[in-house]
């Protein structure tokens, strides 16, 4: 009788806590004035390049970190550099390999306060390959909405892009910087 008496008692707990349980705000990404880039260097020159399609689901809160996720899904054959031999190359099998593996994507595994940043710890999966990537959060709340800023750097090579004759990292960086700005509203 003890036992049943226990397991109500934890139910009706359970059922007062559970609505107090708060959660990381949901966001939809408005794609005016959202972006997603990366940039690199190419024969000691810099260049920059972004990505025309790509979906975002956002739900964050600095105070709420544990509940807070990011999960982006990037159309790789949208990647554009302004560059026409660059930008035919990049969907082909030697990089992004667009054939085979359409996607990249990224999803948060955790958040963590570094100092005065948050850094969204993450897995991201190209050429299906999955390695873990960090990236530094600045999140700023505007109205209903709010902007939200990610910079991170990723090793090409771990990914196998630019690989064959483009594994060089003297011609061709090592280190690819990804950006984002996204304008977001509120859910």
């Amino acid at each position: 009788m003890n036992f049943r008496l226990n397991q109500r008692a934890l139910a009706c707990l359970l059922a007062i806590a559970l609505p107090c349980i708060s959660h990381a705000a949901d966001y939809t990404v408005q794609p005016a004035g959202s972006t997603l880039g990366f940039s690199s260097s190419f024969q000691g020159s810099g260049f920059d390049g972004h990505f025309d399609k790509w979906t975002a689901a956002i739900s964050y809160d600095q105070a709420k970190l544990a509940t807070s996720k990011f999960d982006v899904t990037v159309d790789l054959a949208s990647a554009k550099t302004g560059d026409n031999d660059r930008d035919s190359a990049l969907p082909g099998s030697d990089f992004f390999n667009v054939a085979k593996y359409p996607q990249g994507h990224f999803v948060t595994t955790g958040f963590r306060q570094q100092g005065g940043q948050v850094i969204a710890d993450g897995n991201l999966t190209l050429r299906g390959v999955t390695k873990p990537v960090s990236l530094t959060v600045t999140f700023k709340p505007q109205g209903s909405g709010a902007t939200l800023d990610v910079t991170g750097t990723v090793k090409r090579l771990d990914f196998g892009v630019g690989g064959g004759q483009y594994a060089d990292t003297s011609v061709i960086g090592a280190d690819v910087k990804v950006t984002a700005h996204l304008v977001l509203a509120a859910k």
